[in-house]
């Protein structure tokens, strides 16, 4: 194929009967075979077709082939013998890629302007010096090289101008000093950068080093957005449903209770809260506009830990009482300097600050007569006390992993849970 690449596309003819004379015999070997002309057994395919110019017959040409490190492709083109119509254009052979591609050459030498191209329909060919862009889908694909590339944008530009000249002759005037400059840029007066967007992955632009690395190539893969799936037909259901699941983090959820006070229909708020550098909980909220009463609850969003957690707190600041604090219901509070314990269960689970729970002994505390330690221990592992000093270590605060007792695991009823090896005990259904 000539330099000059493809020429303008236009529809392509209408396939109607084979020529069985004029096709190459069947020969053994790959169907599609590498591009190369020194191999005369790989000669397209001839086939009559209708020419959409003059709807006289022409002939449509089909070669399969494979492009040396990149994949299989059809190139196919028309030409009239009547009218003289003529059009060429390729198609990828395989699927759409899993990612999109972009190739940014940094076009510096003659040489690079022989490089072969595969450009598909959903490319588009920038050329960032000119502020020169060849939108998708504005072109069939074409196997070319760079300078056909250009030679096909000056002809795509040439081809329009005499009817510009007789209707806006200053716009023509301005295309045609464009149209210079992409001539002048052929003879490399200066390097210039070609780059080519594919988001559907099946373009190609040569690597005559190959499979050595290419300083002047850079190749870049890249996840398709939204609009980019859109485009190329593809349904783009997964980032749908992450979208979904975000808004239900978001949402606070509303349900219908009744009041544990009074017994009156109620309403009860839950929202899932991340807590930073802890985990997911569960905040209920139910609030009743018979009676007022009020309360809240707070519950992990995860199972029972490996291991069970003691947080010991030096309280040393009234800035202490501020930090974020979560009780599982099955944590206990001490504080030994008071001689003061909180037991399991006894106040539920709590989301709040030190000071809140701590609301009742909070001003021996806050007027600085002593100096505390504040000690949460939960074998459930599912407690947390904010480090103010995230992501390092907090001076004042120590946390620590242990293995729970066989009470702690009596309590928490794990026991008598039995999660490895089960099946075995299960006897046959009758």
């Amino acid at each position: 194929m000539s330099a000059s690449g493809a020429v303008e596309p236009g529809p392509p003819g209408a396939a109607v009967a084979s020529s069985p004379a004029e096709a190459p015999p069947s020969t053994a070997g790959p169907l599609f075979r590498p591009i190369s002309a020194e191999d005369e057994e790989q000669q397209p395919t001839e086939i009559e077709s209708l020419c959409m110019n003059c709807y006289r017959n022409g002939t449509t040409r089909l070669l399969l082939t494979k492009i040396p490190f990149f994949r299989e492709i059809i190139v196919s083109s028309f030409s009239c013998e009547h009218c003289g119509w003529s059009n060429t254009e390729i198609q990828s052979a395989g699927k759409i890629q899993d990612q999109g591609v972009r190739y940014t050459l940094t076009v510096r030498a003659q040489e690079d302007m022989n490089r072969e191209v595969v450009k598909t329909d959903s490319a588009t060919t920038k050329i960032p010096e000119l502020d020169f862009e060849i939108p998708a889908f504005s072109q069939k694909g074409a196997l070319t090289t760079v300078e056909g590339l250009i030679n096909r944008a000056i002809s795509g530009l040439e081809q329009d101008q005499p009817t510009r000249r007789a209707v806006e002759d200053a716009t023509a005037e301005r295309i045609d000093e464009f149209i210079g400059k992409l001539k002048e840029l052929k003879r490399v007066p200066s390097s210039f950068t070609l780059i080519i967007d594919d988001p559907s992955g099946n373009s190609f632009v040569e690597n005559p080093h190959a499979p050595q690395k290419d300083d002047a190539l850079v190749i870049t893969h890249y996840n398709r957005t939204l609009q980019q799936a859109e485009m190329l037909g593809l349904q783009a259901e997964a980032p749908e449903e992450k979208l979904e699941e975000e808004d239900l983090r978001n949402e606070v959820l509303q349900f219908n209770t009744n009041c544990p006070e009074c017994n009156a229909p109620a309403q009860t708020n839950m929202k899932l809260v991340q807590i930073p550098h802890f985990k997911e909980v569960i905040i209920m909220a139910t609030n009743c506009e018979n009676c007022g009463h009020r309360t809240n609850e707070v519950k992990s969003g995860g199972a029972v830990e490996p291991l069970g957690t003691r947080i010991t707190l030096h309280i040393t600041d009234p800035s202490d009482m501020t930090r974020d604090l979560l009780k599982s219901e099955t944590c206990s509070v001490e504080i030994p300097e008071l001689e003061f314990e909180l037991g399991m269960a006894v106040l539920g689970g709590k989301f709040t600050t030190l000071e809140g729970l701590l609301k009742d002994i909070r001003e021996l505390i806050i007027d600085g007569k002593m100096k505390a330690h504040f000690i949460m221990n939960d074998p459930a592992g599912n407690s947390y006390l904010q480090n103010v000093y995230a992501p390092e270590d907090d001076p004042e605060m120590k946390v620590q992993r242990y293995k729970r007792t066989f009470d702690q695991n009596e309590e928490l009823g794990l026991n008598d849970m039995k999660t490895e090896g089960y099946e075995a005990g299960l006897g046959p259904q009758r």
